[in-house]
């Protein structure tokens, strides 16, 4: 069934699970992860973000992401992740994704405030949750999510959260995006802190790559949804280049091994059997 964030992570974050986000840029990816849900039984957030789009154009993917949504057993958010721009934004939200994530952090902070107002506006007459992201999570690449003056401050958390109105924080705590040359810091204590300050469900960004250990201990202090898609490149491309037959039987390792993935990763969240 098709969701918003509203409809999970509020009983994530009371329950002290996290529901995953697992952005996906083909059908192939999907049914991987919808099986995965499903199996499982737990709810699920689907995703791709505007940086893929050169993978998986929106207005292709969509159709397919939102209709196994509505067909599915389970609730299933369809959600546009760190959407740069507005008109893709509002493109998003046409399409019929359930949740959107604006992503202005990068910039100016007076405008990813404005920007961000305005997005919760019109999302939610949608219908849509909104997502927003204040301090910076880093890129692995280029290792800046070491600079912790880029962190986010639970004062600047709350501020943030009541300017805007947005249903969901992504937080900088020390992540980062793709895949890691170094094993990440994690300011644990801030994001306790920002729990506390803070009623509004937080989301971890950069969380291929991180240990069991990191992700139980990001939970256990406030984290109800985790967003997850280099680990499931990294499992589809290992499955695909070792295999030996056909191309259609090596489409269908691809699958069982992101579908494995999908399902190890749940089961570390805590939100197996939580649908």
């Amino acid at each position: 069934m098709l969701v918003t964030l509203n409809d999970i992570l509020p009983d994530a974050q009371a329950g002290r699970y996290a529901v995953g986000l697992f952005n996906t840029t083909d059908t192939d990816m999907l049914e991987a992860a919808i099986s995965a849900a499903e199996e499982t039984r737990s709810p699920i957030i689907i995703g791709t973000a505007e940086i893929l789009l050169p993978y998986g154009e929106l207005s292709l993917i969509a159709p397919s992401v939102i209709s196994e949504a509505k067909r599915a057993s389970v609730p299933v958010v369809v959600h546009y992740d760190h959407g740069l721009t507005f008109d893709r934004c509002m493109e998003a939200l046409k399409l019929g994704f359930s949740s959107i994530m604006f992503d202005g952090s990068a910039g100016d902070a007076e405008e990813n405030l404005a920007a961000t107002r305005e997005i919760v506006k019109i999302a939610h007459s949608f219908g849509a949750s909104v997502e927003g992201e204040i301090g910076h999570v880093g890129n692995a690449d280029s290792g800046d999510n070491e600079s912790d003056d880029m962190y986010t401050s639970p004062e600047e958390a709350v501020s943030f959260v009541k300017s805007t109105g947005v249903d969901a924080l992504a937080v900088a705590i020390g992540t980062a995006h793709g895949a890691y040359k170094t094993k990440p810091r994690l300011d644990i204590e801030r994001l306790s802190k920002i729990r506390a300050a803070l009623d509004t469900p937080l989301v971890l960004h950069g969380g291929s790559g991180l240990s069991d250990d990191d992700f139980r201990n990001t939970i256990a202090n406030g984290i109800a949804k985790v967003n997850i898609f280099t680990d499931l490149c990294v499992a589809g491309y290992n499955a695909a280049k070792s295999f030996e037959g056909s191309y259609l039987e090596m489409r269908n390792a691809k699958v069982k091994a992101i579908k494995d993935s999908v399902i190890n990763k749940m089961i570390l969240f805590g939100c197996a059997g939580k649908a």
